[in-house]
């Protein structure tokens, strides 16, 4: 039993089990020495190599769980480097994505065999997908060779300029290792950051400063044309990009702009010299030069940075704070007080670092946290590392006003049961009586109090804080010397008594009675001391000599002579020297006659100080900073400049193309004068918009879709009042040009990321196409539009649906005019798809309707009847509207009694148990209380359906509640299919097109599968594809090309599926901003492919 125990923990479960044919392999187990702690194991790990060698994948995928799994517990792995590395060609994309993250582990160690492997990384680079190019990159500058530098630039180069903005954060993270590498790279990789720098995406912004800091941190000026930009997309950059960007801007600040502190008084001088108008013209140039005014891009920084301070990352709010402790005004930094103050509440590491920035602050700016006092009251559960860093900034904070209540606090502090702490507060008590010296006398008596503390630590203490504070008031308090004099003897801490004799030797002449008595005792027990105190008896005897010779002489003697045969050299020298000094001999000694003036000169009062003091020449948040010694790597904070430099240097034109206006050849000279009117009239609110806000560019993560096109809404309805009707002919053919600008703007979309531009001029695309049908009443004979002429030629009374009303909006708002049961079924939806407003022409329209498909919804059991004492629950998605609110997935339930009794009082448990169960933003709407007896008709055996709805957040996390009868409870959990959460979207084919061209990347998730011969018409896939989602089909121009649109219930995030049939595979492409819900669904979605076409196969 023991050998088998110890077989089990010498590895991670992988060894073989004992042969059960008694065959040579399971001997080995039997022996005692066979142990992995008595041998090298060679059978470690066997069968994770075999699972690896093999041709299946699902066994190399849980091989390959396993090896992470002992990766990330800290175990030796690196012995199945050959095992893993030849998977790196393997086709399942999840088994990669594994291998990668193990390379990226042993690379480094295993340089031989990851060299063997360089071709496939360099082919990996160029795969579709973003995470495999990004994980070979990341191999590959993991590989710590010398001579394959020139091929990680090279790859570096290419991720640089990738689509995915995944894949260029991670060139950025593989610069700073080929610099170390290879740091004659340098230059070369300098144009690199030159190129990140200026990338607009959020996700690579913090990455590119982080290897800007680390590759070539004093070229400042790669800094100065995206200054502005760094400080507009700060708050959307992840939290540890903006931890980099605010640290690299505070170095970067120091260096651009002028002090903000420099002249504090300036204000008052001039308002001073305002009074005369000669002395004003007198000294108007003298004025020019002191008077401050900031910069704007100073006034820039701190402004973006001040939402910050409200992050949840404590790292973050440190940043911004520092930032307006070294940059800021000081009438501004008391602002990030209360953000500071804030993260007291985080664990104690958050605690330890912040209280040291803020004992640091405290020395130079009192007035920020003295509103804040209590919060740095200490507690009993502190740690004594906390405790100390309170007390100090307790004691910094200490003012005339305020320290009465910090000594109360002090009281309770010196009874703590914490020594270190209680010695601490003494300490800091001694610091206030020193620092404000009209309470000087009031801790003096307290101190002596303490004196007759039955706690050794705390009356020590005591002792060397009298003896500091006495030391500044030599004339008085001759009262306390007597005091301590005679508490000698009960003394037994070597500081305390050591105090007492310096006390009583420097002012012997006060208490001539005492203190040659006091020599005497100590004179008694000098061999059993200690070395502090035997070096202060000796002083004592000396002083005591000089003073008062007749009664000491022969005590000095005594004393010196047991020194000199002292075990420590320290003390026997120190007898000799004094020795010599104090009682010369016949020759005498030169120095005899001064010796009074050596030994009892006044002595200068010790200064106690904060030893944060020093610290303010680290910068807050740094290691240094915490260490108070320079750490490596440290970069120190420039000092100020003397004269701003040029300015200029940031400003940076950006060409507005939106400024430009197609004009066709068959327009009119007039003609072309209204259009560009109607362009610049767009065009100007932006132009006014970014001159006001010096701001270089509008990036599209800073500005909602929602803002845009209700700017261009506002712009269109300015448009319309100046427009006489004698216009419309004009205002025709700019609807057509807009329709060119339309067809322009999708062949660019996908090359361009930051499509801002793009997307106003899509939104003013749609209204042009959107405004023409109510102006056509007027206007019969032009037919700009064919749904203007539809709209014209069909009587209203003919419509059921106004079609102003009906255009690409949410599904579930335009239907809410029908009935909730008809409209809300996919197949009801796509009959409507065809009443949205078009840019295609009736025929075209007509010929890409969908027939109404009906879809089976899959049902589900909420309580087994066996589980439920009869009662048996089962639950169906209805894929309609909720009556309780748009965000709720509508659930029909159906409860058959099955038992052999009447259930009375079924409903869902108390409202405050379910929405402790639920998960965060999750809402549950129950359904009314149910009697079967009340039904004449429903009986044993009888069913029932009822209506319930569920906000699920946009998460498949279940939702858990409580089921209840008048006497049980069941505890149940309904979880939704992603599909689910998904209520249909009406959009045009162009518009389908736009959104996704926006949705790539990160956002884009794609999969094939080989479909079975017959099985690739529109009803097989559409009904396939709507079984899993509920979705609505868009048309689509390619006959092979199937398109859903939807949007999530909760947040009404767009969705979209398209299905595209070459021969007998189907690529499935889902583009969402919810990653997790895209992945989701793709597998749904090929999952309900697979299972139907092997279904209809058998």
């Amino acid at each position: 039993m023991t050998t088998n125990s110890l077989q089990l923990s010498g590895g991670y479960a992988n060894e073989k089990p004992p042969s059960s044919t008694g065959s040579g392999e399971g001997d080995f187990t039997s022996d005692p020495a066979s142990s992995g702690f008595f041998s090298n194991d060679f059978k470690r790990h066997e069968d994770l190599k075999t699972m690896l060698d093999g041709n299946k994948d699902n066994l190399k995928l849980d091989a390959m769980k396993r090896i992470i799994g002992m990766v990330a517990k800290g175990k030796d792995a690196s012995d199945l480097f050959p095992a893993v590395v030849k998977n790196v060609v393997s086709k399942n994309l999840e088994v990669k994505k594994l291998v990668y993250v193990y390379l990226t582990r042993y690379a480094e160690e295993q340089q031989d065999l990851a060299l063997l492997s360089i071709s496939t990384f360099q082919r990996a680079s160029k795969d579709p997908n973003q995470l495999i190019r990004a994980s070979a990159l990341r191999v590959l500058s993991s590989i710590r060779v010398p001579m394959i530098s020139p091929i990680m630039m090279l790859a570096i180069k290419e991720a640089v300029t990738d689509m995915s903005p995944y894949v260029r954060k991670t060139a950025a993270h593989a610069i700073p290792k080929l610099y170390s590498l290879d740091p004659e790279n340098k230059d070369q990789l300098i144009e690199v950051i030159e190129k990140l720098l200026g990338d607009k995406t959020t996700l690579v912004a913090g990455s590119a400063i982080q290897a800007f800091e680390e590759v070539c941190p004093e070229r400042i000026d790669l800094i100065h044309k995206n200054f502005r930009k760094l400080c507009n997309l700060l708050v959307d950059v992840e939290e540890w990009g903006q931890v980099v960007i605010i640290n690299m801007l505070t170095r970067y600040t120091r260096t651009q702009f002028i002090n903000p502190n420099e002249n504090e008084m300036m204000e008052e001088e001039k308002a001073f010299y305002e009074d005369s108008d000669e002395e004003k013209e007198k000294e108007d140039g003298e004025n020019k030069k002191k008077a401050y005014i900031m910069d704007p891009d100073h006034r820039l920084l701190l402004r973006q940075a001040k939402p910050l301070l409200n992050s949840r990352n404590a790292s973050v709010v440190m940043a911004v704070a520092q930032l307006y402790h070294h940059c800021a005004p000081k009438a501004e930094v008391g602002i990030v007080s209360k953000a500071l103050i804030r993260l007291l509440r985080s664990h104690k590491e958050v605690q330890y670092i912040v209280l040291s920035n803020i004992a640091t602050m405290t020395i130079k700016r009192k007035g920020m946290f003295e509103p804040f006092l209590k919060s740095f009251y200490v507690r009993s559960s502190d740690p004594t590392h906390i405790k100390l860093l309170k007390l100090e900034i307790l004691t910094n904070l200490a003012t005339e006003t305020n320290i009465s209540t910090i000594l109360r606090e002090f009281q309770t502090y010196v009874t703590s049961i914490d020594k270190e702490f209680a010695a601490a507060t003494i300490q800091a008590i001694g610091r206030c009586a020193s620092n404000i010296s009209e309470i000087t006398d009031t801790c003096l008596n307290g101190l002596v109090h303490l004196m007759s503390n039955r706690d050794e630590s705390v009356v020590a203490e005591s002792v060397v804080v009298i003896k500091k504070l006495l030391q500044m008031q030599p004339t008085e308090h001759k009262d306390i010397i007597i005091h301590m004099a005679k508490m000698v003897d009960g003394i037994t801490v070597p500081m305390a008594r050591a105090s007492i004799l310096w006390l009583i030797g420097e002012y012997s002449e006060r208490v001539p009675k005492i203190a040659p008595d006091v020599l005497r005792k100590m004179a008694k027990v000098f061999i059993n001391e200690e070395d502090i105190v035997k070096l202060q008896i000796l002083n004592l005897a000396a002083k005591l000599c000089i003073t008062n010779s007749k009664q000491t002489k022969l005590l000095c003697q005594y004393v010196f002579n047991l020194s000199k045969y002292d075990q420590n050299y320290d003390i026997r020298d120190r007898a000799r020297f004094l020795r010599q000094m104090i009682l010369p001999g016949e020759k005498g000694g030169a120095l005899t006659k001064y010796a009074k003036k050596i030994f009892l000169s006044t002595k200068p009062a010790p200064v106690l100080e904060s030893k944060f003091k020093d610290r303010d020449q680290f910068q807050l948040g740094t290691l240094s900073h915490i260490l108070n010694v320079k750490a490596t790597g440290y970069q120190e904070l420039p000092e100020w400049p003397e004269v701003a430099p040029d300015p200029s240097v940031r400003t940076v034109e950006v060409a507005m193309p939106w400024k430009e206006t197609k004009i066709t050849s068959k327009k009119k000279k007039p003609e072309k004068k209204e259009k560009s009117f109607y362009s610049d009239s767009e065009s100007s609110p932006a132009d006014d918009s970014d001159e006001d806000s010096d701001e270089e560019s509008s990036d599209e993560e800073t500005q909602s879709d929602d803002e845009e096109e209700s700017s261009d809404e506002e712009e269109a309805s300015s448009d319309e009042q100046v427009e006489k009707p004698t216009k419309m002919k004009a205002k025709s053919k700019k609807e057509e040009s807009d329709d060119e600008e339309d067809d322009d703007d999708e062949d660019d979309d996908d090359s361009d990321e930051d499509s801002s531009e793009e997307d106003s001029s899509d939104v003013d695309s749609d209204e042009s196409d959107e405004k023409p049908p109510p102006k056509s009443k007027k206007v019969s004979t032009k037919q700009s539009k064919p749904v203007s002429k539809a709209s014209a030629s069909k009587p209203s009374q003919d419509l059921l649906l106004d079609l102003e009303d009906f255009g690409p909006v949410n599904s579930v708002t335009s239907s809410t005019t029908g009935t909730p049961g008809d409209l809300l079924t996919p197949s009801m939806a796509s009959s409507f798809s065809n009443m949205s407003i078009s840019d295609k022409n009736m025929s075209q329209s007509a010929s890409m309707q969908f027939q109404p498909m009906s879809v089976e919804l899959k049902q589900y059991e909420l309580l087994n009847r066996i589980k439920g004492n009869g009662l048996g629950v089962t639950y169906k998605f209805t894929r309609t509207i909720s009556i309780f609110s748009p965000k709720m997935t509508s659930i029909e339930l159906t409860l058959t009694n099955s038992s052999d009794n009447q259930l009375a009082g079924i409903k869902i448990g108390d409202k405050a148990t379910v929405a402790n169960k639920l998960q965060p933003g999750m809402e549950i709407q129950d359904f009314p209380e149910i009697y079967f007896y009340q039904k004449a008709s429903l009986g044993v055996g009888a069913s029932t359906s009822v209506l319930m709805a569920i906000n699920f957040n946009d998460t498949t996390q279940p939702a858990t509640f409580d089921l209840c009868t008048l006497e049980q409870k069941f505890n149940v959990s309904i979880t939704a299919p992603v599909g689910e959460l998904l209520q249909p979207y009406t959009m045009s084919p162009n518009e389908f097109t736009q959104q996704q061209g926006k949705l790539t990347g990160m956002n884009e998730n794609s999969g094939s599968i080989t479909l079975p011969d017959g099985k690739q018409d529109s009803t097989f896939v559409c009904t396939c594809v709507l079984k899993v989602a509920n979705v609505l089909q868009v048309p689509a121009s390619d006959e092979n090309v199937y398109q859903f649109a939807a949007k999530t219930l909760a947040t009404e995030t767009l969705t979209l599926i398209s299905v595209k049939i070459t021969d007998k595979t189907a690529k499935i492409t889902v583009n969402c901003e919810k990653m997790v819900i895209g992945a989701m669904l793709l597998k749904d979605v090929k999952n309900s492919l697979k299972q139907y076409s092997k279904r209809d196969n058998i």
